[in-house]
């Protein structure tokens, strides 16, 4: 059989759904055809301009106005703005035909069976055999989607439950019908992984599959747990949220932002469709969930729902919360535990579980109620709605956010401990929990030769979890391959030659230790390794550099201390990209200040597609000082020779750091000069980036890298390109555009990437840069106004970016 590629996809119904899954496969490079229906009236716009029915701008009017909506949209559902035009958009009466050229039919259209129905029927028509084709819903059962549909259609025909919005929630649920051949369901769960940066999940056709069943449980318990113990919503929100390595959003709000009527949708759902389901009575509607409904409170789409914004009779604006006991609206109260205190030194979400549910004041009452029926639920949907429980684990991480899945939660609280909360509940142990404590086994996960081993209630034992070749877990290999580290780092040995330099600071935030274990790392590297990754998997790649340490510096006025340090972080960054072995930088999430520079210094970048990357020191009051402000000039320089117009192009160089631009994906990045096309490349799934990393490492290396000389042929515009920045700096303040401050710092960054003011065009060392860099860092370092920025963000616990 031919392999299968998907070249062309064609997306039917262009919503918010429909519309972020087109823009997502115009993200990976593939063509997406995007249809919805045909208006069956003009609006006064066409009526004005005397457009008719038939005229072709009316005919496509849904579907242009709906990915124009969501092309607006933030955060953005497109990588890149100029990727839209990967998308054509039609109808589905002029251009239904065009199905017939496509790989892979998705339908998006309402949740009603018999449109889907309808939808198909007329696909089918024009769909050519043997191409894919499969359907979003969120709970219709899949077997009653392909009734009546040839053989061709039923075998190639599946459910794709991709969660919104589809560019960030990495849930890939697919669904098999009564007759999806096999391979179908292979080459999704592969390409949704590989190509789709999903989370690929094989689901049994249940109602809700598993996201949504257990998601929409873990909410409508709590919302029953929330009344029962007399919380407010601040509270739940407080113990929901990112100390139990959940999203910000916590419950409460991130119901309000999904849409209340969502949720009891789906929930009614459950309820009507698993008449057998023993918490079946949970996801009746409380009773203050039914007046919202009634009231049409349904969060930020309505304007009001758990909370609600309000403006006072001075101006002042106000984030109200609801009363759950008296259904108005208050200001907010403040939610503090001593419970949560005990966390605060604990970094590891995973450790605090233990703490959490020893509490002895209502939080610890809380969790104990709250994780003993999310333990008893899960535990019961085996074998109901998956075989295997690391399905569901990996399906609440990535579709609703959770850092650990329940049974992750489980092992972390420690599995005869979470047997004794469900029985202080009267909650029933699973016997196929039972067997498995019965013969001596403590825990559902386990690692081994460095990969990831799950408890399989079917075979009784622990297996290898599946799917893991082609990824580098980290925390599987720490203590096995660590061959050095200190109080910021850990590196590792990856095999192959390649050594992971791995942040391991608070929030990665760049110190002196961090620099210290980069330096050691290139040591080793240089002396018995063939090439050097800096990778890891937190939540950001870095913050930043400590600019905690700055501030102390500073303010003791220990002005040699300072300056030894900015000379060690430019030092080392410099050593990144004049080593004797290839290095590659992984950059992911927040890549800030001195993860930046670290980046910009690399021989190669692999960085994941969600990465937000930008030289943000402006916003503390001083210029990039670890080689940043150098190396927007050298990049710059390295464009003169292109026939572009040399001031243009430094000014656009000066302006990414003028205005502290942080890209929105990887892709932009590239629009900023921070990544290079044609040698820096984006990976979408970042569970493959440090393999990834490690494989153009060994590649680098196999192709006989040497190391390079130093660069000496910088060209610096001097007073010419100066004189440009200080006009235009004296008119924006003169404008009232920028600060008196904020023009001294843009005019030392000036002097900078002008190189000094020498009196013509020269070409000068990076060192020469580098120099001047430092001087100006650290003068405006030791300025009073910034000071102030800086002890403003150390007070208000922002970030540590520099």
């Amino acid at each position: 059989m031919a392999k299968r590629r998907i070249k062309k996809v064609a997306v039917i119904g262009s919503g918010i759904m429909g519309s972020g899954i087109a823009c997502h496969f115009a993200n990976i490079g593939v063509d997406v055809l995007l249809l919805d229906i045909v208006p069956r009236e003009l609006n006064a716009k066409e009526q004005a301009n005397g457009l008719t029915l038939e005229d072709k701008v009316v005919r496509n009017r849904m579907v242009n106005d709906a990915l124009k909506t969501a092309l607006k949209s933030k955060p953005s559902p497109i990588y890149n703005q100029s990727f839209a035009s990967r998308i054509t958009t039609g109808n589905l009466e002029d251009d239904i035909a065009k199905v017939k050229d496509v790989d892979w039919i998705i339908e998006v259209v309402v949740e009603r069976l018999d449109i889907k129905k309808q939808v198909f029927e007329n696909l089918e028509k024009h769909r050519t055999p043997g191409t894919l084709i499969t359907s979003n819903t969120s709970g219709i059962p899949i077997q009653f989607m392909s009734e009546g549909r040839s053989e061709d259609f039923q075998k190639h025909f599946c459910g794709t439950h991709f969660f919104n919005p589809a560019r960030y929630l990495k849930l890939f649920e697919i669904i098999p019908g009564p007759k999806t051949d096999q391979s179908v369901l292979d080459f999704l769960n592969k390409y949704g992984e590989q190509f789709l940066g999903k989370t690929s999940v094989v689901a049994k056709d249940t109602p809700a599959f598993i996201g949504n069943r257990i998601g929409i449980f873990s909410i409508m318990s709590l919302f029953h747990t929330v009344k029962e113990m007399g919380m407010t919503v601040e509270e739940v929100d407080k113990l929901t949220g990112p100390v139990i390595g959940r999203p910000k959003s916590a419950t409460f709000r991130t119901v309000d932002v999904v849409g209340l009527d969502t949720l009891v949708h789906v929930a009614n759902g459950i309820a009507e469709n698993c008449p057998k389901d023993e918490r079946k009575e949970l996801f009746a509607l409380p009773g203050f969930i039914s007046t919202m409904m009634e009231n049409k409170w349904l969060g930020s789409k309505t304007g009001q729902g758990f909370y609600k914004k309000s403006v006072d009779a001075t101006g002042q604006k106000e984030i109200l919360t609801l009363d759950l006991d008296t259904l108005n609206y208050r200001s907010a109260k403040r939610a503090k535990f001593a419970t949560l205190e005990l966390t605060k030194s604990i970094d590891n979400v995973y450790d605090r579980f233990k703490v959490l549910v020893g509490g002895k004041d209502k939080a610890g009452e809380f969790y104990r109620k709250s994780f003993a029926h999310l333990f008893a639920y899960v535990q019961n949907r085996i074998p109901e709605i998956t075989d295997e429980l690391y399905k569901i684990d990996d399906a609440m991480k990535a579709g609703f956010g959770w850092e650990h899945g329940p049974f992750q939660i489980w092992d972390a609280v420690g599995v005869e401990k979470g047997i004794e909360l469900m029985k202080a509940e009267g909650l029933e142990v699973a016997s196929w929990v039972t067997d498995m404590t019965a013969a001596g086994i403590e825990t559902f996960y386990s690692v081994k030769d460095g990969a990831t081993h799950v408890y399989s209630a079917s075979a009784k034992a622990h297996v290898k979890k599946p799917g893991q070749d082609s990824f580098i877990i980290l925390d599987n290999i720490r203590k096995q391959t660590e061959v050095f580290s200190n109080t910021g780092v850990s590196v590792q040995d990856l095999g192959d030659g390649i050594l992971n330099v791995e942040f391991r600071s608070k929030m990665n935030s760049i110190g002196g230790d961090v620099l210290a274990g980069v330096n050691k790392a290139i040591d080793m590297a240089e002396k018995d390794f063939d090439g050097l990754v800096v990778g890891n998997q937190g939540t950001n790649f870095s913050v930043g550099a400590n600019i905690g340490m700055i501030f102390m510096f500073a303010v003791e006025q220990e002005y040699d201390e300072l300056n030894a340090a900015v000379k060690y972080f430019q030092d080392t960054c410099m050593r990144l990209r004049y080593s004797a072995i290839p290095t590659v930088v992984a950059p992911h999430g927040m890549t800030l200040g001195g993860g930046c520079e670290m980046t910009l210094h690399a021989d190669r970048v692999v960085a994941a597609a969600e990465s937000y990357i930008g030289l943000v020191e402006f916003g503390v009051g001083v210029i990039p000082g670890g080689g940043g402000s150098k190396e927007m000039a050298l990049r710059a320089s390295d464009k003169f020779d292109k026939g572009d117009v040399q001031l243009n192009v430094l000014q656009e160089h000066f302006l990414t750091i003028g205005m502290a631009k942080v890209s929105t994906s990887a892709h932009e990045a590239y629009d900023l000069n921070i990544l290079k096309h044609g040698k820096d490349i984006v990976v979408v799934n970042r569970d493959r980036q440090i393999a990834t990393a490690k494989a153009v490492a060994r590649q680098m290396a196999d192709q006989g890298y040497t190391q390079p000389a130093k660069r000496n042929d910088v060209l610096v515009l001097g007073k010419q390109a100066l004189g440009m920045f200080l006009v235009g700096t004296d008119s924006m303040e003169a404008s009232h555009y920028i600060s008196e401050h904020d023009k001294k710092i843009a005019n030392k960054l000036a002097y900078v990437m002008a190189g000094g003011d020498l009196s013509e065009p020269t070409r000068v060392s990076e060192q020469y840069l580098l120099d001047l860099e430092r001087e100006a860092f650290l003068s405006l370092a030791t300025e009073r106004k910034s000071l102030e920025r800086i002890q403003h963000m150390l007070q208000k616990g922002k970030p540590l970016r520099n």
